[in-house]
């Protein structure tokens, strides 16, 4: 137990360091091939930190464990708006981009009942995933035409003064994309193994796991990129990641574990779902109010987290 706590311990460390280099190297990417921070967000930073949920899912799956694997991305979608946007958002005030609000929003909403109409029959089919994965390649042709508007703009310097422009060659940004991936990966593998052989000697459910433990744990690389990108006044990346993240956890993740091997949902109830799916409606008004997410708007998102995490433990 004393071992498992200090590993988990050294992976929250290396998925810090992860974070930071990741969020220079990608911003710097953005700038350098005149793709705004945004898409970078919600596309190679997304993917990127979502890698932990995909290895976790598709393990889960092949190994007969479901319910970890679909804990594993409802509680990921659940902890990353309403405690890493909302911690986010208590570092710093987040600005949004009105593309979130007029497309990127209304798409996580539409995945997210999508995704809980198809567990009605608590079942993920291989029919189901790949429905699913065909939306996720849809995302991604979307965001591909994207960002070919992005390179035709000639005001994506001035439209984001934070970034610093920087004399380094594009290869060397990638490379150390790469490297904050790789520490990201690895940092979030050890944060997790660790943390669910602390909860098998608690003696908790597979489900709970899934949705607590597993789910906080391979969460952690965006909320650490989040919370340095927001550190660094680089909300479009913040934010960009959360969306995006969740986005890619959903159409990704889920379709492509479903096609590998169905999902059982049967350990799990519609107020896990009504969560998932309120925490992606509720991002309109928030947003809606000065185009921000206010420093009360993160804390309300934070205490319905803590207050879901209390339905677990105690009324589950």
């Amino acid at each position: 137990m004393i071992i498992s706590l200090i590993l988990l311990i050294v992976g929250f460390l290396i998925l810090t360091f992860g974070a930071e280099f990741m969020v220079r190297g990608s911003s710097a990417i953005a700038l350098k091939l005149g793709i705004s921070p945004l898409l970078i967000g919600l596309t190679i930073v997304a993917m990127g930190t979502s890698a932990p949920e995909l290895a976790v899912s598709i393990e889960s799956a092949l190994t007969g464990r479901s319910s970890i694997a679909l804990g594993n991305v409802v509680g990921s979608n659940i902890a990353n708006i309403g405690l890493i946007l909302g911690l986010t958002a208590l570092i710093s005030t987040i600005a949004l981009d009105l593309r979130l609000i007029k497309k990127q929003i209304p798409m996580l909403i539409g995945a997210s009942i999508l995704t809980w109409v198809l567990l009605l029959d608590q079942m993920l089919s291989t029919l189901d995933g790949l429905l699913l994965a065909t939306g996720f390649f849809a995302f991604l042709y979307y965001s591909y035409l994207q960002a070919r508007q992005d390179q035709a703009s000639a005001s994506l310097v001035t439209a984001n003064p934070v970034i610093v422009p920087s004399n380094r060659p594009v290869w060397l940004h990638a490379a150390l994309t790469l490297f904050g991936l790789g520490l990201l990966i690895y940092g979030s593998t050890l944060f997790v193994e660790s943390a669910v052989d602390i909860a098998v000697h608690i003696g908790i459910s597979e489900a709970v796991i899934g949705l607590t433990i597993v789910a906080i744990g391979t969460s952690i690389p965006e909320l650490a990129t989040s919370l340095v990108a927001a550190w660094r006044r680089e909300s479009d990346i913040a934010v960009g990641n959360i969306i995006g993240s969740n986005l890619f956890n959903i159409l990704g993740i889920l379709g492509i574990t479903a096609v590998v091997r169905p999902v059982n949902g049967a350990e799990f109830n519609s107020v896990d779902f009504m969560v998932m799916v309120g925490y992606a409606v509720i991002l309109l008004p928030f947003a809606l109010t000065g185009l921000k997410i206010s420093r009360l708007e993160g804390s309300i998102l934070l205490a319905g987290y803590l207050l879901y995490m209390g339905y677990l433990v105690f009324a589950r």
